[in-house]
């Protein structure tokens, strides 16, 4: 993940509302972020992430509105004072007690009320005198950022001095998040868009996926990087086997791939691809400790980005091709022409146009459930017409562009399908609203031995059936009298699976008090979420038989068995050691 803004990147705006708005900084425009106002992309163009920026106001003198940096010292000046405050207050004074054995009020010696409950305070909205037609004007004022207006609202509450230290600093906070302009950069990876998706947009679009399952999908399939593993050839030369290659059925959009392919280092395109003056010019602002006006950091560099980024892009090589990648890889199977990896626009990787210089490019591969099955029937497998060097030659540039593309279109496909139906890949990751039974039953076979297989559903029902059809008692009545798969009693060999097991975790927000520690009540509901595992295994070849004549002795035989056979060779018994010695 890269350290510093780039320019055409996805990136999060934590908002003081702590909502998130996810969007495209694009170089030379304005962004707009709802009532708390606009401000130019170029501005947080080359800045690290997580930073705060305050929106300053319009003056006369300047045509568009800045941005200033919020240092942490005066983010977090509210909690530093406040805890000094109370710690103070809590030495020299006393706490008063009622008769119920309730704190009512912390007092110094002197009698001065230092903190003091609300148990009599009577929320009226007649307090606040200010109008809220006051509030707009102020608002359309635009004055400190927010901070006069939130000042002047405290101010004209009649009942403030009524309120505790902690019911002020709440309904401070409160006007806050409301009326105070800034907002904080946040990168956009695997939990956070999850988080995004879950809380703000459609959670069903990626079968309510929490963040949570995600990460024990991935350390259950062993997901990692796979570049340095052994590659093996099969006995019969038709494929290999290992190389850190998985395959993936994902209907979440491609959330799922792209939380695998952050697990392998391949979801994020290299830094060379961004202009190198920007990071320089970033570099040389930070160490001069410019970080107070955040006024067009990086305008002087916008013109020319496009420029720089073509000169520094890699040219592509064999290396960089489509679908080139012979280790690292992940193989997505789909159902239709094209596999729906849309949110992979967010880590700048787009399915349909892929730019060669991206990780992706070269491993991530697709092939479709026809291909798999049946890659006679896919017009994309049939190769297509030779045509001989000297009537190639004859060919325009346009009509002879048109035969090599297809040529390398063609190779392409044969390649990744050949590949596929090989197998000897390392594990098999499932996301779908399909059928399990059908997907484990053409793609269990492509594992190899001691393969991951992991299979995520919003139900328990489905995983439910598919473990009792790995379970033991299944697997001894198929041992005993073996059958053809699939059939009404076997839908599946349950040979090929060991210790089936179904899961699930739920990381819950607690709120934690004397006496009242119980999950927030505020939790989303929605599906569970469950993930059924088991391992590849490999099943022997006919049947394993002992042969043999074995009669069972009874404890004393056993006991003058062992003394007969000492004596007989006292070199071997623990006797005959010691006589040895």
């Amino acid at each position: 993940m890269h350290a510093i803004i780039f320019p055409n990147v996805y990136v999060a705006l934590r908002l003081p509302s702590d909502t998130l708005k996810v969007l495209q900084i694009v170089p030379n425009t304005t962004i707009s972020i709802g009532k708390y106002g606009t401000f130019q992309a170029n501005h947080i163009l080359g800045r690290p992430y997580h930073l705060t920026f305050e929106i300053l106001d319009e003056t006369d003198d300047s045509v568009r509105s800045g941005l200033r940096i919020v240092p942490a010292a005066e983010l977090y000046a509210d909690i530093t004072e406040g805890e000094l405050k109370t710690s103070a207050g809590i030495d020299d004074g006393k706490v008063i007690d009622g008769k119920d054995g309730v704190e009512y009020e912390v007092v110094t010696e002197n009698g001065e009320v230092v903190m003091r409950t609300n148990c009599q305070t009577v929320d009226d909205p007649a307090s606040q005198v200010m109008s809220q037609e006051e509030i707009e004007a102020l608002k359309r004022e635009g004055t400190g950022s927010g901070k006069d207006l939130i000042a002047k609202i405290l101010e004209s509450h009649s009942a403030l001095d009524q309120k505790t230290a902690f019911a002020l600093a709440k309904y401070t906070l409160r006007k806050a998040k409301k009326y105070m302009r800034r907002f904080t950069v946040l990168p956009v990876d695997v939990p956070l868009l999850t988080h995004w998706i879950m809380t703000e947009k459609e959670p069903m679009k990626i079968m309510e996926l929490r963040e949570e399952m995600l990460a024990l999908v991935g350390s259950w399939s062993n997901v990692h990087f796979g570049g340095s593993n052994g590659v093996y050839s099969r006995e019969d030369g038709t494929g290999q086997v290992g190389g850190g290659r998985w395959l993936i059925v994902d209907e979440t959009g491609g959330l799922v791939v792209a939380a695998m392919a952050e697990k392998m280092g391949i979801l994020y395109p290299p830094e060379s691809d961004q202009p190198s003056e920007l990071i320089q010019t970033v570099h040389e602002e930070f160490e001069d400790g410019d970080t107070d006006i955040a006024n067009g950091a990086a305008e002087d560099h916008s013109s020319g980005k496009n420029q720089s980024a073509q000169s520094n892009r890699p040219k592509p090589t064999r290396q960089s091709l489509s679908m080139s990648a012979p280790t690292n890889t992940l193989t997505v199977i789909h159902a239709n022409s094209q596999p729906n990896l849309s949110l992979l626009k967010y880590f700048l990787f787009d399915s349909t146009n892929p730019s060669s210089s991206h990780p992706l490019n070269s491993h991530l591969k697709t092939v479709s459930w026809l291909q798999l099955l049946s890659p006679s029937d896919d017009a994309g497998y049939a190769e297509p017409e030779v045509v001989p060097d000297d009537i190639l030659k004859s060919y325009k540039s346009g009509k002879r562009g048109n035969y090599y593309r297809k040529r390398r279109r063609w190779e392409r496909i044969k390649s990744v399908v050949d590949e596929s139906r090989a197998g000897g890949y390392d594990g098999l990751i499932v996301a779908s609203f399909m059928d399990p039974f059908t997907i484990l039953h053409h793609a269990v076979p492509l594992l190899r031995g001691g393969a991951q297989v992991v299979v995520y559903s919003p139900n328990v029902e489905p995983l439910a059936e598919l473990a009792d059809c790995y379970s033991t008692s299944r697997r001894t009545a198929f041992l005993n009298n073996p059958l053809e798969v699939p059939n009404e009693d076997f839908p599946l060999n349950p040979t090929l699976l060991l210790a089936p097991t179904i899961q699930t975790a739920r990381c819950r927000n607690w709120q934690v008090l004397p006496g009242r520690t119980h999950p927030l009540m505020t939790g989303r509901g929605g599906a569970e979420g469950y993930i059924f595992t088991a391992t590849r295994v490999l099943p022997a070849e006919g049947k394993v038989e002992a042969r043999g004549r074995f009669k069972r002795r009874k404890a004393g035989d056993i006991g003058k068995g062992y003394e007969a056979s000492s004596k007989q060779d006292p070199v071997n018994s623990i006797t005959g050691q010691t006589e040895a010695i």
